[in-house]
């Protein structure tokens, strides 16, 4: 993406455009914006942006980045890598959304903002949703999708316009929120949609998770992919801001392959390709575990008057 435009952001929760300190200085050049570096679960390589810190809210976010129809071409032309992933996934994700029980009287009908090959949306078929709907920017993920839910799935950018007010009971965005040029116009656009009473659910990075602060900027969450990273604090506020009640937060727990895990430790391209030799050997590599990798979840729930 040779002469990519930046263009300045301004602090989600704030609104404000300058009263932030450089966290890490940008380390990326031109030519490294490409559809690999955009596409979901690729390993970790440290490109990012500037990243700062607001000194009112704190809130984390690039500053500048690629201009918005820049973005929305990578993300349109991203690979679908991570389809040996997608069942642990299903067990994390599943695990969470059977959490909204709690907090309302049925099933219902779900969309998934950022569902890929539709995996989540099969999960949630299998706990009782429907109906179901789905949008999601790489055209080579939704070919990939099952045709359970294929034709549930919009191809493209999650906009104004692509639902008729009020149609969904839940909302599901997994590791989207970091990625959005805007969290603020997503979160109302959501708002719309949900009926009163209606949840948000969402799964992200937890910008204060002891691996993230350890790790700094060699953390995978400092990645040129990521617009804003929030903490369960700023999220909440965010998503008050935009109308919602935050109802519960906390660590989440995600369950991933032994060779998954291994892509994303902050190693050596060599000591990596050696483990990940070692684990397919011994017929490891496939083994799930269920671990803390520094994310979190929240569930939020828009206004009964609403």
């Amino acid at each position: 993406m040779p002469g990519v435009e930046l263009a300045a952001t301004r602090c989600a929760i704030c609104e404000a455009k300058g009263g932030a300190t450089t966290v890490y200085e940008a380390n990326f050049r031109p030519e490294d914006l490409d559809a690999a570096r955009f596409s979901a679960r690729r390993p970790p390589d440290g490109i990012h942006y500037r990243i700062v810190r607001c000194d009112t809210c704190g809130l984390l976010r690039s500053d500048p980045i690629a201009e918005v129809a820049g973005l929305d071409a990578l993300y349109t032309e991203s690979e679908f890598t991570y389809g040996a992933e997608t069942a642990n996934l299903k067990r994390t994700y599943g695990r969470y959304l059977r959490a909204l029980e709690q907090y309302q009287s049925g099933q219902g009908a779900l969309l998934e903002i950022g569902c890929g090959n539709g995996f989540f949306l099969e999960q949630a078929l299998a706990q009782g949703y429907s109906p179901l709907a789905g949008v999601e920017p790489s055209r080579r993920a939704v070919e990939a999708a099952a045709e359970s839910v294929r034709e549930n799935i919009k191809v493209g950018v999650f906009q104004q316009g692509l639902f008729e007010p009020r149609s969904f009971d839940v909302v599901c965005l997994f590791q989207v929120m970091d990625h959005l040029a805007d969290p603020v116009a997503v979160l109302d656009e959501v708002g719309a949609l949900l009926r009163p009473g209606g949840l948000l659910l969402t799964i992200q990075h937890n910008a204060d998770a002891v691996s993230a602060r350890l790790l700094g900027e060699r953390s995978p969450i400092v990645d040129i992919e990521h617009t804003y990273l929030y903490a369960p604090a700023t999220l909440s506020r965010l998503c008050e801001k935009a109308g919602f009640a935050a109802l519960n937060a906390g660590a989440s727990w995600n369950r991933y392959s032994l060779r998954y895990l291994f892509r994303l430790a902050p190693f050596t391209a060599s000591l990596k390709r050696g483990v990940s030799g070692l684990l397919h050997a011994t017929g490891m590599e496939k083994l799930p575990l269920w671990v803390p990798l520094g994310n979190f979840f929240l569930i939020a729930q828009k206004g009964s008057q609403g």
